[in-house]
């Protein structure tokens, strides 16, 4: 079950950091998901060197630190991903020389 969570958390940090990034991130959604993870561990690892990974009630501050993890993350391999990929699909014609 705790797999299914992870799997869960990183697809709504992802998409959420998607939502926020201006622009369109064309990632496809297994590598969302992954970034939604990478993004969460991240925000856990500074919540961790703050002093503030675990407080009483709900942890506000560390989720903001996984949420802004995540849009880090995106953010970089949305760029990565153009950059390897590069234009192929986009449009679907060719141009004429």
């Amino acid at each position: 079950m705790s797999w299914l969570w992870v799997i869960v958390v990183g697809l709504v940090l992802g998409l959420i950091a998607k939502a926020i990034i201006p622009g369109k991130q064309n990632i496809p959604l297994w590598l969302t998901i992954l970034c939604g993870i990478l993004g969460s561990v991240l925000g856990n690892a500074v919540a961790g060197w703050l002093g503030v990974a675990h407080t009483k009630g709900v942890d506000w501050t560390r989720h903001v630190l996984q949420l802004v993890g995540a849009i880090i993350v995106v953010a970089l391999v949305a760029k990565l991903w153009q950059a390897i990929r590069g234009d192929r699909g986009t449009t679907g014609t060719r141009e004429r020389i």
